[in-house]
């Protein structure tokens, strides 16, 4: 936690506070009646709680919302989102670029808030952070914004153990949540709590809006848990509120959570949806829809507001949030920066370093410890390859760390020597997520965000588990790396619940990830260099159990045309193919072998490895035209996978060899041949196609 003096105890909201409130609660109102669509309940309900948190709590300065050691505030309930553009605009936090004209434009302008929901406005229907300025993370499916918490205090916790010094205290920010009945319904949310009780983040508040409704009605028909005694037993620090008007209660509640050493702490607060409505408060009614002018009338009318003043803003409100939340902001980010340049002269071992890491550059040379795997028919499971690679990494990288969801000895993630991170000590590496995937993959979204560069692994057949926080990722290009070992049938015997085969296409279906399935140690390697130097997007390095041969490139393509997604890994003689085989992962050597006997029977095949479908696609034409011509229409994919999708690089004459249903219990080579994987199959499929064209 940062020091708990930012926090003076105070009475009653004053006059000026309950001005600001209201003005939260008009704003949102008039919004969400302007769009005609949105949620203004939660927001009026929970105006006076935000504003107390920014007011009197919140360490941020809006002249600079990247700034590192600036306490986070994360709207889960991201179905409220009017709420935080209220507060993001009278706040004044500034848009935040490369120019000073654009440090100088507010983050969220009146226009802005007065086009909520429409196309081209910064302020959507659920908060998305690479939009808009102030927002911390992208929230709306619920649960999600709890879980990337997690990873933000973690980052925060981490970053005090690798930098701080004594006498020169760089990071030690705190994490505020508003969540609501919703979030902690969802199971994201409820292994995300378990793993900060685990861990003792003192430095994570999540308050929780108790107003006991969500969309189909009162939460009774549903949800009749004691929240409380859950979170007892989740290790964590409870402070209840009964009022969420109730200022002074509010700020003896979180004054509480900053002395707190060793828990986390979760804020019970009791709130009345669309507080102030007539008809509506309390109603699910105000949850997810506009009030109507009858009822935004009496509203405003409860609150002694002017009953025909639309979006208006006192100018003495945004001078009150200046005042209290910015001057503090001012003040601590102006210390900090001293700080960093007293470090800077005190600490010239570790200043390059954090400066690289401040910059979000990698260190140079970061990449000289992956390894070049020499040539070798045994070869290696890619899992294995790829656990080198992160070692290599790892030593070059100070800020790249990571886990599985206890699933380390199987997916190759555990980096000896880096130390465990855990309640013992902050400063490891190694991650112990346990079991519980997305929980893990929320948590790496929230240290992505906070300019770690984490990796999660497990089985590739959990990409279901996980899949919701994956897509954050990609929608929010934050550069999470997903190790997902287990890739086919080929891990044989643990049978078809662990035998992945429409997740290949699931992944690839997913707008702003790449894919890459590599076919032999050298892929791996280069495919972790592409990953490592794209940080705004996240990736699935997918990898096999069984072993698979490391090709020798004096006679095959050079392993870095894994850096265009695609290439030809073995050429027909003269350059002049009558069909292509194209293959990923463990099946590029069926492809290799099925050219040997097609070249036995007088077929030229070209052999094409295919590693990267998406990074294939950002090629240019002629690349693309290089390696599969347009005028070479027999075509054979081979993937031990469902075919969807492939039919955008066989075309009409071509032939997929791989499966058609769900795997089954076996030693992999007799799972191969029961599902027809096999050199015979490709070429067979190869003179099929051939014969198509005829």
């Amino acid at each position: 936690m940062s020091a708990p003096s930012a926090a003076p105890a105070r009475p009653a909201a004053t006059d000026l506070d309950r001005l600001a409130i209201d003005t939260i609660r008009t704003l949102s109102m008039d919004a969400v009646e302007a769009a005609k669509s949105g949620h203004p309940g939660t927001p009026m309900a929970l105006a006076p709680v935000a504003f107390t948190v920014w007011k009197d709590f919140l360490r941020y300065d809006p002249a600079d919302p990247a700034w590192p050691n600036r306490d986070r505030f994360v709207l889960s309930c991201g179905h409220a989102s009017m709420l935080l553009y209220s507060l993001i605009h009278l706040a004044g936090i500034r848009r935040g670029g490369p120019t000073d004209a654009d440090r100088r434009e507010p983050a969220v302008s009146l226009e802005q808030i007065k086009r909520f929901r429409q196309l081209d406005s910064v302020c959507a229907g659920h908060p998305e952070h690479h939009m808009t300025a102030g927002i911390e993370t992208t929230t709306g499916p619920l649960g999600q914004g709890c879980g990337n918490s997690v990873g933000m205090a973690i980052a925060s916790r981490w970053l005090a153990a690798r930098y701080n010094r004594p006498g020169h205290t760089l990071f030690d920010y705190d994490t505020y949540v508003l969540c609501s009945d919703g979030d902690l319904m969802e199971g994201v949310a409820a292994e995300a709590a378990s793993i900060a009780g685990h861990l003792g983040l003192a430095n994570l508040c999540w308050i929780y809006d108790d107003n006991s409704i969500t969309i189909e009605g009162e939460t009774h028909l549903a949800f009749t848990e004691d929240v409380a005694r859950r979170f007892e037993g989740l290790g964590w620090r409870i402070e209840h509120v009964a009022d969420a008007n109730d200022a002074a209660a509010l700020q003896q509640a979180l004054r509480a959570f900053k002395a707190e050493q060793k828990r986390p702490t979760l804020v019970i607060v009791k709130s009345v949806i669309g507080y102030g409505a007539p008809k509506k408060a309390g109603s699910h009614e105000a949850h997810g829809a506009p009030l109507g002018a009858e009822e935004i009338a009496g509203a405003k009318a409860a609150y002694g507001w002017p009953a025909d003043a639309q979006f208006r803003v006192p100018p003495e409100v945004p001078e009150h949030f200046a005042q209290t939340l910015g001057a503090r902001g001012r003040q601590a980010h102006e210390g900090w920066q001293k700080s960093v340049a007293d470090y800077s002269k005190a600490h010239g071992d570790l200043a390059g370093e954090l400066r690289d890491f401040l910059d979000g550059r990698l260190p140079p040379g970061w990449d000289k410890g992956i390894p070049c795997f020499p040539a070798d028919p045994k070869g290696l499971a890619s899992r294995v390859s790829s656990g080198k690679v992160i070692q290599g990494i790892s030593a070059g990288v100070p800020w790249f760390l990571g886990g599985s969801a206890d699933l380390a000895p199987s997916t190759m993630t555990l980096v000896p020597g880096a130390g465990d991170f855990g309640p013992g000590g902050y400063a490891g590496r190694n991650f112990h997520f346990g079991i519980r995937e997305h929980g893990m993959a929320a948590a790496c979204n929230g240290m992505s965000l906070s300019g770690l560069r984490p990796y999660c692994a497990t089985f590739f057949v959990f990409l279901d588990y996980l899949k919701p926080a994956l897509r954050l990722s990609a929608l929010g290009g934050l550069g999470v790396i997903y190790v997902l070992t287990h890739d086919s049938i080929g891990l044989g015997e643990d049978g078809p619940t662990h035998q992945p085969i429409e997740q290949l296409a699931n992944a690839r279906a997913v707008p702003g990830l790449s894919v890459f399935r590599p076919g032999d140690a050298n892929e791996v390697a280069e495919a972790w260099r592409v990953v490592m130097a794209r940080p705004d997007r996240p990736a699935v390095i997918v990898l096999s159990r069984q072993n698979i041969p490391t090709l020798d490139r004096a006679t095959y393509g050079a392993a870095t045309g894994t850096a265009r997604g695609g290439y030809v890994l073995l050429d027909a003689p003269g350059g002049k193919p009558d069909c292509i085989l194209i293959g990923t992962g463990s099946e590029v050597q069926v492809c290799l072998d099925a050219a040997a006997q097609l070249a036995a029977s007088g077929v030229k095949a070209r052999v094409v490895s295919l590693p990267s479908w998406d990074l294939f696609e950002e090629q240019d034409p002629a690349y693309r035209e290089s390696v599969l011509p347009a005028a070479v229409t027999a075509r054979v994919a081979c993937e031990a996978a469902c075919g969807f999708g492939w039919e955008k690089w066989i075309g009409f004459r071509g032939r997929f060899v791989g499966m058609r249903s769900f795997g089954a219990s076996g030693p992999a080579p007799a799972l191969y041949k029961h599902f027809g994987i096999t050199p015979e199959a490709v070429a067979q499929a190869a003179r099929e196609s051939l014969g198509a064209g005829v």
